[in-house]
C-alpha cells in the first residue's frame, strides 16, 4: 500500500518524506478557497507525488459548490478530485442525496478526472443511503490499523490517523499504478 497525507490551510508546513500522494483542500462550500493550495500542491508535484484536491461539502446548493470547486481548484489533468462529506461546524451535514449529486456534478464538469468520496465510517454506515462513492471510497476510521477499516464496502484510501497530520494508505501497488488510475490509463481501481 501507498502512504499519503491530506492537508488544508491549517498545515502551512508539512513533510512529504516517505509519502506517495498528497490530497489538498481546495475549497469549502461556495465561498472559501484554500489560499495555500497552489503552494501545497507544488510541494507534492516537485517530489513526483500523486496529487489530489478536495471540496468540503456543506448542505444546500450543491451545483454552485461543484462549480466553485472546479473553478477554485488548482488541479491538472490526472489529479484526483474528492468530496469531503462530514459534519459542518454548526453541526449540520449534507444529505446522502446531496453527496451523490455533487459527486455526479463534479464528474460532469471534469469528466477526465477521478472523483472520489471522503467520509468517516459513521457517515458511510449510518448516513449514506446509496453506497455511491463516485470513482472510489476514501474512508476515515481511526480505530483500526492502516489498511483495515471496519467496513465491508470496497475502499480506495483509508485515513487511519489525524496525528500529527491526516495520514492515509491507498490500495495501489506503486505510485505509478495510482497515477495511472488517476489519469484514466488504468480503468479499474484496485480490488
Amino acid at each position: 500500500m501507498l502512504k499519503g497525507i491530506d492537508v488544508s490551510s491549517n498545515n502551512s508546513s508539512f513533510s512529504i518524506s516517505g509519502m506517495d500522494f498528497v490530497i489538498v483542500k481546495a475549497s469549502e462550500g461556495h465561498t472559501y478557497p484554500n489560499p495555500e493550495q497552489k503552494k501545497q500542491a507544488a510541494i507534492a508535484r516537485s517530489a513526483g507525488l500523486v496529487v489530489g484536491f478536495y471540496q468540503f461539502l456543506w448542505p444546500g446548493n450543491v451545483d454552485a459548490q461543484a462549480q466553485y470547486f472546479v473553478e477554485q481548484c488548482d488541479s491538472r489533468e490526472g489529479d484526483i478530485l474528492a468530496v469531503d462529506w462530514e459534519t459542518t461546524k454548526p453541526g449540520t451535514r449534507a444529505s446522502s442525496d446531496e453527496k451523490d449529486a455533487i459527486l455526479r456534478k463534479i464528474k460532469a464538469l471534469r469528466p477526465n478526472h477521478r472523483v472520489i468520496l471522503y467520509c468517516n465510517r459513521d457517515f458511510w454506515l449510518h448516513h449514506d443511503t446509496s453506497s455511491h462513492a463516485g470513482d472510489g471510497l476514501w474512508i476515515a476510521d481511526y480505530d483500526t490499523p492502516p489498511g483495515h477499516p471496519h467496513i465491508t464496502a470496497p475502499w480506495l484510501i483509508h485515513q487511519y490517523t489525524q496525528h500529527p497530520l491526516d495520514t492515509n494508505v491507498a490500495r495501489f501497488d506503486s505510485r505509478a499504478a495510482m497515477s495511472n488510475w488517476a489519469s484514466g490509463t488504468a480503468i479499474h481501481a484496485p480490488a
